[in-house]
Order: C-alpha cells, then structure tokens, then sequence
C-alpha cells in the first residue's frame, strides 16, 4: 500500500497524533460514512454531526482550554482535515468555523466576544460561518457594496454575500462591510452578526457540481442592526485583518489538497490491484504502473513543502507567499492526479457510488476558492518582485 513508500512525517509523530489520528478515523468511519448520502440528498450536513464533533474536542483544537478549545497546536487542525480529505469527505464546514472564523475572535475580538462566542463554537453549539464574496466582488475585496451605516450605539447593515460555506446553517458570520460609505473615512470594517438580527435572511443552499453535502449559500442584510460591541477590531481594518489571516485559510485549502490527492491514489491503488482486464489484475500493466507512479511522487513532493508550511504556522512565520505557493499548486496536482485515477476506475470511475467521482467533482472548486490560482500567481510574483513593482 502507499504508507510503504511514504516517509515518516514527523510533524504527526508524536503519540497524541497518533492517538488523535484514530480517534478521527472512527469517528470518521462510524459518524460520517453511512450519512454522505443522505447529506448530499439535504444539501447540507446535520447539526447533530457539529455537536457530536464538539463532544469528542475536535473543533477548535488550537484554541486555548480557558475558551473551551483543546489548547493543541495547529498541527493537530491539520490532521484532522487530512482525514477527511483522504476520504473524500467535504461535508461539515469544521475547517472554516476552526481554522478561520475561531482565529478572527481569538486574534481581534474582545474579552466579552471571546468569551459568548468561542465556547459555543468549540462544542458544536454554534455554526460559524464568514461572509467576504458578493455577487459583484469576489477576489477583489476591496470593491465590496455592503454597508454599515453609523447610527451611534449600532450599525445598520444592508447588502448581500454569496458563496458562503456553512451559509444556511450558521448561527452566526463574520461579515466584511463598507463603513461609512461614500466618504472620505470610508473602509472595510468586519461584524459579528448573528443569524438571529431581525433583518438576516439567508438564501437556499446552492446546487453546486460537487461538495453536495456541504452547505453553501447566500446571505442578505435588510436594515440589520448590528451593535457597535460587535465590530471585530478597529474601524476600516477589517482589510488588513482579512489580509493577514488568508494565508491560514490558503495553508487549509492545500493541505485538503495533498490528503485528497494520497486518498485517490490509496482508493485507486486498491481497485487496480483488485479489478481485472485480459485476465491481469489492472496494476499489472505498465501504463497504470507509470500513471501511479506519477501521481505518487507528485504527492508526495507536495507533502514534503506543506508540512513545512504547517510547521511555519504552528511558529506563526507562514507568509503569504509561500501560502499562496501551496494553495495553488497542491490544487492544480490534485486535479491532475484524481483526474488520472478516475481514468484508472474506466466507467466505474464515473459513477457517483465511487469515492473516486466525488473527490473529481468536489476538488475542482480548491483552484477558485480561497482566492483563485491566479490570484496566488499574482501574489507570488508581487513578493519575487517587490522591490520592483513599489
């Protein structure tokens, strides 16, 4: 099998890795499984699988134990997507509500916001969700059209978002807006809104190519009220702050890619070796031979670059470009090497009962979202270049 040729990583190398590695793999393999299809037929996972989640301490694994969090390091977030990438799984939202939206409150909210929000959100309690795209603005943020207008003790919030992960579900987003719009002090500000503010309605759960049981959806803001206390950091910072905290998001989506990749590669390993054509088991011949060796060694070189950008987030030292490195270039090789397995499958690689026809149409969306590969293209240049392009 493929763990015999792969290297011993050794940011998983310590026994509570490895004691959390097979807690996620039962909990995987006894709680997710057997509702995939079920999920895809809701277009959205259930609550009851973020509150058994939030039992079991896997969301918010990095947050400190005074939030409710597990008080682990990012390594230990890291695994746990793994996991689930390496069985086709995009279901529940875990990575965006731990991985995103926890860090934001930890890093930039108040005691007060700290304390409502992260202990709920580490149970399960509290679906989170972020909300940065509109219809008009995706990876331009700065030309978003949603407002907040100042009204003294709160603002008042009107707009729209789209693309939203964990949209229909969330009880609460962290939503970027236009402050003071039209003037000379105008700037993205970000607000915690409660899905409960009279004025918060949220669209139907997109019909989408893959990710069918991942919810994703479009939020509206008619005359929302939202309190100035849930202003998150500073007026018109709200760019920075996004700014800074992409790269984390970036580092999840190509870590997603690289176990996707090893999770095709495992499945096709498996079938090839298994499946039989002119009475030769399928891994018999050369071209399937050459086909997964390809595959495997790409993966693997990718590994080898994104356990170094994990170790530099666990240091808080990942920069945006080495970020934008891996997000785009561990999605455009696991495209190319789910692509190739599903080949391997034949006709059976097209049918939606096999693992290998969702990751196909489930990582397609890793080289838009997060920022598109181009956009990473963009960055890496600028940081090549710097002292160019000033």
């Amino acid at each position: 099998m493929l763990q015999n040729i792969l290297l011993e990583r050794k940011i998983y190398a310590s026994e509570e890795h490895k004691m959390m590695q097979a807690m996620i793999q039962e909990f995987i393999a006894n709680e997710i499984v057997d509702q995939i299809d079920e999920w895809e037929k809701n277009g959205m996972v259930s609550r009851e699988i973020w509150k058994r989640a939030g039992e079991l301490g896997l969301l918010c694994l990095d947050m400190p134990e005074q939030y409710g969090g597990a008080g682990l390091d990012f390594t230990f977030n890291a695994l746990f997507i793994e996991e689930l990438a390496k069985k086709g799984i995009s279901g529940p939202g875990f990575s965006l509500h731990s991985d995103i939206v926890a860090p934001y409150i930890l890093k930039y909210g108040t005691e007060a916001q700290k304390q409502k929000y992260l202990p709920l959100m580490a149970k399960g309690e509290f679906i989170t969700a972020i909300g940065m795209t509109e219809p008009n603005c995706g990876s331009d943020l700065q030309a978003l059209r949603t407002t907040a207008e100042d009204k003294g003790d709160h603002y008042l919030v009107n707009g729209q978002k789209t693309f939203i992960t964990n949209g229909f579900m969330c009880d609460m987003a962290i939503v970027a807006v236009k402050t003071n719009p039209k003037t000379e002090n105008e700037g993205v500000t970000l607000l915690i809104m409660e899905s409960s503010m009279e004025g918060f309605n949220k669209g139907i759960p997109f019909k989408k190519i893959g990710m069918k049981s991942q919810d994703t959806a479009e939020l509206f803001f008619d005359n929302v009220k939202v309190p100035k206390e849930n202003r998150l950091g500073d007026e018109k910072m709200g760019f920075k702050i996004m700014m800074k905290e992409l790269a984390r998001e970036r580092l999840t989506v190509g870590i997603y890619a690289v176990a996707g990749a090893e999770g095709a590669i495992e499945n096709t390993v498996a079938y090839t070796t298994q499946r039989t054509a002119f009475k030769t088991p399928i891994a018999g011949f050369q071209n399937t031979q050459f086909k997964l060796a390809e595959c495997a060694s790409q993966m693997q070189i990718h590994q080898a670059f994104l356990d170094r950008c994990i170790e530099l987030m666990t240091e808080d030292k990942l920069t945006t470009e080495s970020a934008s490195m891996i997000k785009y270039s561990a999605t455009d090789m696991c495209c190319k090497v789910v692509d190739e397995c599903l080949q391997l499958f034949g006709g059976y690689g097209y049918m939606w009962d096999y693992p290998i026809a969702r990751m196909y149409a489930d990582n397609r969306v890793a080289r838009i979202y997060a920022g598109t590969n181009e956009i990473m293209k963009i960055l890496i240049a600028r940081g090549l270049l710097k002292d160019i392009l000033k």
